[in-house]
């Protein structure tokens, strides 16, 4: 009985990888969407490696992609030992297939579709449409333990040691990226009668000014997305099989789990119940888990915030 249990938890936890790899391939192409399609096409500035990637392309027309790539995997070299081999596994993976994206995405979408939903709109509305692209895919990303890469893996690394939300740190970083681009010599660019002129300051503040605004909409919904770096779900479950909706949880899960003594007061039989905290990520895990284990089982979830000890946040003289 104990081995086929196991067998299916094996089973169930392979199901459960390739559907998060599947949810970050479709996050990476919502990111990589918004820098092809809005983006990159406006000249505009962004933050993170890729913001930095557009920089260096507009000057030196060296692809985003390439950029992308190579101080990505320096980054993540960095990164490895802080936050774990499981997360540079899906990182590395991230940056692997966002560079093909941002390879590929500019020779499969038609230009006329790109002029007609970006450039025609002008680059206002491309600086919002296209942060929210990114965030969204970044967000999302996060909630499956992988990351875009760059200021991402920088970010995570932060929110590890410290109570900052990752939108506020790609914030702070991506604000000393775009204005960074200042102290590139101006280039020439196409006027409003076709003539290629150079860039003229105005022109150059008005593009950081759009910088801003996106990198402000990415953190917005990053944020949002993860629904707070405190937020958390306090679970009670009733099941006859407690103790091994118990063990999957403290194996898959690797959080701990209390067990409380009940009765219920129509039968007045004496029942068991268990307490779990996990974080809101982890919310749908633990309710296949436990399905998986005792359909019949009664769960009873809330989200709850400010959660302190090992496994979240650290209690400081904050």
């Amino acid at each position: 009985m104990v081995e086929p249990l196991k067998n299916k938890l094996s089973t169930s936890k392979v199901l459960r990888e390739v559907k998060s790899y599947l949810i970050i391939t479709l996050s990476l192409l919502c990111y990589s969407l918004g820098w092809d399609i809005f983006l990159i096409p406006n000249n505009l500035v962004g933050g993170g490696v890729t913001g930095f990637a557009a920089i260096v392309f507009y000057s030196l027309k060296i692809p985003v992609s390439i950029t992308f790539f190579v101080v990505n995997l320096i980054l993540l070299a960095i990164a490895l030992k802080v936050l774990g081999k499981a997360f540079g596994l899906k990182s590395v993976y991230a940056i692997i297939v966002t560079s093909l994206f941002l390879q590929f995405i500019p020779d499969i979408v038609p230009l006329d579709f790109i002029n007609e939903i970006a450039i025609s709109n002008g680059k206002l509305i491309s600086a919002v449409f296209g942060g929210l692209l990114a965030g969204l895919g970044i967000g999302i990303s996060f909630t499956q333990g992988g990351s875009t890469g760059g200021t991402d893996i920088i970010a995570l690394m932060v929110a590890k040691y410290h109570n900052i939300a990752p939108g506020k740190v790609i914030l702070y970083i991506d604000l000393c990226i775009i204005t960074s681009s200042l102290l590139i010599p101006a280039k020439e660019v196409m006027g409003p009668d076709g003539l290629m002129i150079k860039e003229t300051i105005g022109m150059r503040l008005s593009t950081v000014l759009y910088g801003y605004m996106l990198v402000a909409t990415t953190s917005a919904i990053i944020d949002m997305v993860l629904s707070g770096k405190k937020q958390s779900v306090q679970a009670f479950i009733f099941s006859k099989n407690y103790e091994k909706i118990a063990d999957a949880i403290t194996k898959e899960l690797g959080r701990g789990v209390t067990v409380l003594s009940g009765e219920g007061w129509y039968t007045k039989h004496e029942n068991k119940m268990l307490m779990v905290v996990v974080h809101k990520t982890q919310q749908n895990t633990l309710y296949s888990l436990v399905r998986e284990i005792d359909k019949d089982a009664f769960i009873s979830m809330n989200t709850v915030s400010s959660v302190y000890g090992q496994g979240f946040e650290a209690m400081t003289k904050k």
